[in-house]
């Protein structure tokens, strides 16, 4: 276990899943429940929340949102409050809650897992819809990074489908976030055009151009450092927040038209103890309150409460900002667009 100076715990399920399997996962979760009660555990019992997100949410949690919700509840109600907490690729972390892990609340990069989770029956239905703004923490558009100086003179997607042009992309079948990016790639066409046609083929043409693929958001942004590609097609906030502090050389590429990804909260209410129930509603409640709200917006994600996005004047200016109800919502838009133009058609047509 590592005890960040903010007072989280911070479980990395992630690399023991890598390292031992699931069933160690399971395992450390379960030694997590008991360590209180061990020879040299702690001497008194903290109240704890597992929480469960996708890739790029794991500093803002750890180091911004959790910390103030520990130190409000402390000061309140004089109880600590730690949390476990596991970070990676939306439909991963949407698997291994599907596997069966103990989590209490899970953040996913977008509501097709979310639906995933309530197909599994690890929901009971589409509880989300419950919770302000019907279940959406925040929102990032969708960007591209260049190289320093972007020397490949790359302005729009349609130009990452231009020959010579190397595209690093996560993968959408372990990540939300290269969900997100597939329709960007083809809705921004449609809604220039207005022709699925040449939508289709901006989104083939970048596809032919997929240098490298990583199982989530940040591990492409990884790759994309590591010197793959010439260009990487993200979430606005991996961008900002790092670019700011000197973490990132590249330049922002707005496109005119892009998409505004919308982050979901959902509660596994299977896993909840009823003596937790307090606790975990008072923190949900506290996820969507200003305090929480403007740390999101510090660390480069855009708020739901839209008054409070002036505070971080990095964010970009985007001409066309559309949501995936512009494009049917989520089943229609996976149907259409995920499944059968890019998974039956992109991805035969270039033999992968």
């Amino acid at each position: 276990m590592n005890t960040l100076p903010s007072g989280a715990r911070r479980v990395n399920w992630v690399r023991l899943t890598r390292l031992a399997g699931y069933g160690a996962a399971v395992g450390a979760i379960a030694l997590y429940a008991v360590w209180p009660w061990l020879p040299g555990g702690r001497g008194s019992q903290p109240r704890t929340i597992v929480l469960y997100g996708f890739s790029i949410l794991g500093e803002v949690m750890n180091e911004g949102v959790l910390p103030a919700f520990q130190a409000g509840w402390q000061e309140r109600h004089g109880e600590r409050v730690e949390f476990a907490t596991s970070f990676a690729g939306s439909g991963t972390i949407t698997n291994q809650m599907i596997l069966g892990v103990p989590a209490d609340l899970a953040i996913l990069s977008l509501e097709l897992d979310a639906l995933r989770l309530a197909e599994a029956g690890v929901l009971a239905g589409p509880t989300w819809s419950e919770l302000p703004h019907a279940g959406v923490l925040n929102r990032t558009p969708f960007i591209i990074l260049v190289r320093p100086g972007n020397p490949k003179a790359i302005h729009d997607f349609a130009d990452l489908a231009r020959p010579g042009i190397g595209v690093v992309h996560p993968d959408p079948l372990t990540s939300g976030g290269a969900q997100w990016a597939i329709l960007a790639e083809y809705g921004s066409a449609l809604r220039r055009t207005g022709d699925p046609e040449q939508a289709y083929q901006q989104l083939l043409g970048i596809w032919r151009n997929v240098v490298a693929q990583s199982a989530s958001a940040r591990g492409a942004r990884t790759q994309f450092e590591s010197g793959f590609g010439d260009a990487l097609i993200t979430y606005e906030q991996e961008a900002i927040y790092d670019l700011a502090r000197g973490r990132l050389e590249a330049g922002i590429v707005y496109p005119a038209s892009t998409i505004l990804s919308e982050h979901i909260v959902v509660a596994v209410d299977r896993n909840i103890q009823s003596d937790e129930e307090q606790l975990i509603q008072a923190f949900i409640e506290f996820l969507w309150g200003d305090p929480a709200q403007q740390v999101f917006v510090a660390h480069g994600f855009r708020s739901v409460t839209e008054s409070l996005n002036s505070a971080n004047p990095a964010f970009g200016v985007i001409d066309d900002l559309f949501t995936v109800a512009d494009l049917g919502g989520w089943p229609q838009a996976k149907r259409e667009i995920i499944d059968r133009l890019w998974q039956g058609q992109v991805l035969e047509e270039i033999g992968r």
